[in-house]
């Protein structure tokens, strides 16, 4: 409470000098505003590229966000409140929403920061209908993502350039975004780091954006999982530093963390003296539900004007130059089928009016499958202690207040091992590889020292595998012409029979990790439904049964050749056939890196921002 209140008198005394930037309703702009940019969503992609934009005074830039920002409101009676309806003392970024900022209580966000979407039945994966989570608030799904800082192979996007025929989304030409983005900083327990990552590949210089370290916390299982890389070397090597282009081995987990807290893309981005730019306003609660066709006497159909919600009512605003659509893989189709830019023939059944047809909108959409499976552990030193004692956490809690440290600053997961299944492996004997090759990883394990998913009694390790190269494909439809109601999410889970194959020989590599003489004695008999996954049907079943999404969509607005006849947006991110429209967010790209996005779609917002500025400057 001491540091709300502090917070609190901060901010309240910084808010005078943020000419109100930070809009709670469209109705809130002044009267007679131009602008001339729109970006439509503040969420990962969308913060930067305001930013960005921003920084030319000359450019008036206007950012639609449809979630509420995670701000402190304050009672009359001196109170903090969480009722977004009341009137903010002062507003700032992911302020004030403790599980979001603290990286341990991630699974605790509240769901009024979620879009809370769910999936259409999964056929191929027992018919499921799964929880889908994206981020409803400033920074997006950055703001309550896991944190992980994995940028892939430099073959993922060696293969974005050689497909799109763009040289500048090749690894070499896209790096320089990666340390432009990046601001290394000391882990929160301010720990002797080398040996840990490779210095040479990150920005140490204090001049990138989004604060990002290795953990800050020692966890017990450390030093078992290191011992492992020495007992079974051969499959289980060390790697120094896992984001040098070449991802294999075991290495130092490496977040979106800084002085042990979550630094999202609205924090990184729309800092306090961002947002005193009088040439930036963000609107929250602003939910867009069109992009439009403004009269355009020669050359290709211009879409500048923007509809949206404020309240009760629709209204538009007019983009004078670009109107940049960054409301992600899910929502950015959403928006643009909605505004007739999709399948004609599709669109004629919802009785949407065609503006341009684009057949691939919504479709190739990919995501990275992925699975949890716990053992019992010989310990009592696992997370599970902390979530199943209300009073000790609480006190942790206060810990992190005050110190911004101890075993709160991490998610408990202190190291990730990427690696490739075996090329006599069924699922490659049978399908060819889907990932492009080289040192380019099939499958993420991550040691969780604790039951991070499961609602389990006792203490627990914890493996949490994400399969990267999926080959399965699904899409983003619309279920009725009203753009308020909710998309259908089909990711087509293990509609290729590659993924499922994969996954058994990836859950079988991970039985070997843990059966290391490192873990003697610590891991114990396997819990759930694992525990009878014995057999390869059963194991098939175990798949089948309990592979969900690791919340990792992209290419529903892929990026293809300027001359393609396929694909939505050219290399250089413009809608293909329309004006004045480009999307910068995970949907451009064509296919899933090997890792977790977040790195990746912030050096698309990076360059995106250079390639519109040069368009405009």
């Amino acid at each position: 409470m001491a540091r709300f209140l502090r917070a609190a008198l901060f901010w309240a005394a910084s808010f005078a000098f943020c000419n109100g930037a930070l809009l709670q309703s469209f109705s809130d702009l002044p009267k007679g505003s131009s602008f001339d940019f729109i970006v439509i969503g503040g969420g990962t992609a969308g913060s930067v590229v305001a930013s960005r934009l921003s920084e030319n005074p000359k450019f008036n830039v206007l950012v639609l966000e449809a979630g509420p920002s995670s701000v402190l409101h304050m009672s009359p009676q001196g109170t903090i409140v969480t009722d977004l309806r009341a009137p903010p003392l002062f507003l700032y970024s992911n302020e004030g929403i403790l599980q979001s900022e603290i990286p341990l209580l991630l699974l605790q966000i509240p769901t009024q920061f979620s879009w809370n979407y769910t999936t259409t039945p999964q056929a191929a994966a027992g018919g499921r209908e799964i929880a889908y989570p994206r981020g409803f608030l400033l920074g997006g799904s950055s703001s309550v993502n896991a944190m992980y800082y994995t940028r892939g192979s430099s073959r993922d996007f060696d293969r974005f350039a050689n497909f799109t025929g763009d040289s500048g989304w090749s690894w070499d030409s896209i790096f320089p975004y990666f340390l432009k983005n990046e601001k290394w900083v000391p882990p929160a327990d301010n720990h002797n780091t080398i040996g840990q990552f490779d210095p040479a590949f990150h920005n140490l210089k204090g001049t990138g954006m989004n604060s990002v370290s290795l953990p800050g916390f020692t966890q017990e299982i450390d030093a078992r999982v290191l011992q492992t890389s020495k007992d079974l070397p051969s499959e289980f090597p060390f790697t120094l530093d896992y984001n040098d282009g070449t991802p294999l081995g075991l290495g130092f987990l490496q977040s979106t963390i800084g002085n042990g807290t979550r630094s999202s893309s609205a924090v990184a981005y729309l800092t306090p003296s961002v947002m005193a730019r009088p040439n930036l306003q963000i609107v929250l609660n602003a939910r867009v539900t069109r992009v439009l066709q403004v009269p355009s006497s020669k050359g290709p159909k211009s879409f500048r004007q923007v509809e949206l919600s404020d309240g009760s009512k629709l209204v538009t605003v007019t983009a004078q130059k670009e109107v940049i659509l960054s409301a992600g893989a899910v929502n950015t189709p959403h928006v643009l089928l909605h505004s007739g830019i999709g399948d004609k023939s599709e669109l004629k059944k919802l009785n949407i009016p065609s503006t341009l047809n684009l057949p691939s909108v919504g479709k190739n959409l990919s995501d990275h499958p992925g699975l949890g499976f716990s053992y019992a552990a010989n310990s009592t030193k696992t997370i599970d202690t902390i979530f199943s004692n209300a009073t000790l956490e609480s006190e942790l809690i206060d810990k992190w207040e005050s110190t911004h440290d101890g075993p709160l600053v991490t998610i408990d997961v202190n190291h990730i091992f990427l690696s490739r299944i075996p090329d006599n492996s069924p699922a490659l004997q049978k399908f060819p590889d889907p990932s492009p090759g080289g040192k380019t990883p099939h499958f993420e394990l991550s040691i969780s020292n604790g039951a991070t998913f499961a609602a389990l009694q006792g203490n627990f390790i914890t493996a949490i595998l994400v399969h990267l190269t999926p080959a399965s494909r699904g899409s983003i439809t619309l279920q009725s012409n009203n753009p308020f109601d909710p998309p259908l999410i089909d990711p087509g889970f293990l509609t290729n029979e590659f993924d499922t194959l994969a996954l058994k020989e990836e859950v079988t590599i991970i039985k070997r990790f843990f059966a290391a003489p490192s873990w003697d004695g610590y891991v114990l008999e396997p819990q759930g439904e694992f525990a009878n996954a014995t057999t390869d049907q059963a194991l098939e079943e175990f798949v089948i049964n309990n592979a969900g999404t690791s919340a990792h969509p992209v290419g529903t607005a892929s990026m293809s050749p300027k001359d393609a006849n396929f694909g939505v947006v050219d290399p250089d991110l413009k809608v293909k056939g329309a004006a004045g429209l480009r999307i910068v967010d995970a949907s451009i790209m064509p296919f899933v890196v090997a890792a977790h996005p977040q790195a990746a779609v912030y050096v698309i917002a990076e360059r995106a921002a250079d390639l519109i500025k040069a368009d405009w400057e």
